[in-house]
């Protein structure tokens, strides 16, 4: 049976999470700073369309990418020395965010929106943004907590514009010392780039390490290697 919480209900054990849909733990709630923060930290996260009541997941397996299995093909490799992009770190996360919604169907409505937003204003959610000129032509948005990046989503209006923010984002992290990018939930793009599945139970237990070492929220920039 789905648990249905109230606002300063606590979220019930992950355990109990259904297996169809897979990872359907909780309705209800809040997306206030500190429910989202006590969220990604139990590795729990929101995904609702328009219409439903906040609803939380907790799939199993979960999609995860190790910052060192990131594979880049002949391709993309090639698009990122030739197609002129540039990347900027957390310069436009409002516009990312638009562009991430701007699909016919998406679960990235204004309650979403201005949650993350908040996260971003708080120096936990982060975006990258790839540029064409003075152009925003795709980018990708997420969650830092400690020593763990949580992917949400990304958006491309140009050949791999999504792939070279994800790319930079790999190589930022590698720099900062994460290890782990959570990708939730199993995708072909994110299969082709290096994403594997892993038991939720072993997800679980990798997150305390990493979400509590002590590294301060805060706007992000580029680190020089």
């Amino acid at each position: 049976m789905l648990a249905w919480i109230g606002p300063g209900d606590p979220f019930p054990p992950v355990a109990r999470a259904l297996k169809e849909p897979n990872g359907l733990l909780a309705a209800g709630g809040d997306l206030s700073l500190e429910r989202l923060l006590d969220a990604y930290r139990h590795g729990i996260f929101p995904w609702f369309s328009r219409g439903e009541p906040i609803l939380w997941w907790s799939p199993d397996p979960r999609m995860v990418l190790h910052a060192g299995e990131l594979k880049v093909s002949r391709s993309l490799a090639k698009n990122l020395r030739n197609k002129g992009y540039r990347v900027t770190v957390d310069t436009a996360f409002r516009e990312v965010l638009k562009g991430c919604a701007s699909r016919k169907e998406t679960w990235l409505g204004r309650p979403m929106q201005a949650a993350y937003l908040a996260l971003h204003q708080s120096g936990y959610a982060h975006s990258f943004e790839t540029w064409r000129g003075d152009d925003l032509v795709g980018g990708l948005y997420g969650m830092a907590l400690g020593r763990m990046f949580y992917g949400e989503s990304m958006f491309s209006t140009a050949t791999d514009a999504s792939k070279v923010a994800l790319v930079t984002l790999v190589k930022e992290l590698v720099v900062r010392g994460f290890p782990l990018i959570d990708c939730q939930m199993k995708t072909p793009l994110l299969a082709s780039l290096g994403g594997r599945e892993i038991p939720r139970a072993a997800f679980l237990r990798a997150l305390p390490a990493l979400v509590n070492y002590a590294q301060p929220p805060g706007k992000w920039s580029l680190v020089e290697t």
